[in-house]
């Protein structure tokens, strides 16, 4: 289910809903098994000049939505480095991320800082995970 938004047309929602295959674009959670609705945002806030537009629009579930605001960047706590954060329409998900279990794993400090800023690996988050993965269903 994709939460209605105002400002992105019906059609916009629909595409971005395809385009993501029904899952969270940051963290990969599955909008069939998610008790809220997921959220078409604008990966670039509309505050900062970001289009509504495809290129700029990803599907996300209400934590990576509501965790990312209106951040474009974040601190890689590796190294304490300030860099943007994942594109979904620029950057290829798996160059960045990987599973360790139930666990997301940023491969580049971008996706670190995406993992710590949309506190992705919370754990609500990573028990939900564990339960998805007892049905022997995928994380991706």
């Amino acid at each position: 289910m994709v939460e209605s938004e105002p400002q992105v047309p019906q059609s916009l929602r629909e595409k971005v809903f395809q385009l993501a295959v029904g899952c969270c674009e940051y963290c990969l959670s599955q909008a069939s098994f998610s008790p809220s609705p997921f959220s078409v945002e604008h990966i670039v806030p509309r505050a900062d000049g970001g289009a509504n537009e495809i290129a700029n629009l990803a599907l996300a579930c209400m934590g990576c939505n509501g965790f990312k605001g209106l951040n474009i960047a974040g601190i890689d706590p590796q190294d304490g480095e300030i860099v943007p954060l994942f594109h979904p329409r620029r950057d290829r998900w798996a160059t960045h991320f990987e599973w360790e279990d139930a666990q997301l794993v940023g491969r580049t400090p971008q996706a670190r800082a995406t993992i710590d800023v949309l506190r992705i690996n919370d754990s609500e988050a990573v028990a939900l995970r564990r339960l998805v993965l007892e049905t022997g269903a995928s994380l991706e």
